[in-house]
Order: C-alpha cells, then sequence, then structure tokens
C-alpha cells in the first residue's frame, strides 16, 4: 500500500482560468453549447411575447411595454448574438464532419472567423433593430 503513490486532489479548481487557457476552438465549442441551452430555455418566454404581440390590443400593449424595458432589450440582444454564434458555429462543425478545416491552423482559424463574424453580426442587427 505504501508503495501506491497517492495523488492529491486540487482543493480548488479554478474553471475560469481553465476555461480561458483553452485554445479558440475549445473556447468556441463551449460557447456554442452555452448560446444552445440559452436559446432553449428562452423560448417558452418568447412564445409568450409572440402571443401577447398578436392576440388583442391590450395584449400588444402589455408586449410594447415589456420590450421597450432596457432590459429586455439586453436580453434581446444576448438572444441575437446566441443565435447567431450558434448559428455561424454549427456551419463551422458541420464542415469539420465533412472533414474541411480539420488541421489545427483551419480549426484555429474558422474559429476566430466564428467569434468575429457572429459579433460584427450582432453588432449590426442590434444597431439596427434595439436602437
Amino acid at each position: 500500500m505504501s508503495a501506491l503513490r497517492i495523488r492529491k486532489r486540487p482543493k480548488y479548481l479554478d474553471l475560469f482560468s481553465i476555461m480561458f487557457s483553452l485554445p479558440m476552438p475549445g473556447l468556441l465549442s463551449i460557447f456554442h453549447r452555452v448560446s444552445g441551452v440559452g436559446l432553449f430555455l428562452a423560448l417558452a418566454p418568447l412564445i409568450w411575447l409572440f402571443g401577447a404581440s398578436v392576440t388583442s390590443p391590450e395584449s400588444f400593449e402589455c408586449f410594447a411595454r415589456v420590450t421597450a424595458h432596457p432590459i429586455a432589450k439586453l436580453s434581446f440582444a444576448g438572444l441575437i448574438w446566441a443565435f447567431l454564434h450558434h448559428f455561424c458555429a454549427g456551419i463551422r462543425f458541420l464542415f469539420i464532419d465533412l472533414d474541411v478545416g480539420v488541421d489545427l491552423a483551419a480549426a484555429r482559424r474558422s474559429a476566430a472567423i466564428v467569434f468575429v463574424a457572429s459579433l460584427t453580426l450582432t453588432a449590426l442587427i442590434c444597431w439596427r433593430i434595439l436602437l
């Protein structure tokens, strides 16, 4: 028993330092999953808002009040980013499934392109729609 080497487990695991030390494709994969979960969780409130916008003039007024709030606009901006990031990363993953851009340099370049494209499209759409 004494011959076995016992590894000490860490008492504190700093997930943020581990996450941001990942290479860009790994970070993209994590954000792809997070954006998918966020889109799924936002589905019920979005369906309620859609129902409120088309039911009656009074419910449309409620819809207009809710969507005019700055926190709602910030939430919509986050949802727009989540959708665009999930969409762009999904296209990248489809190309990787087809063995296009699998080598390290191409994977890092395509991950950077996804980040830049999703953030740029989010900024353009938010500037056009939400302001």
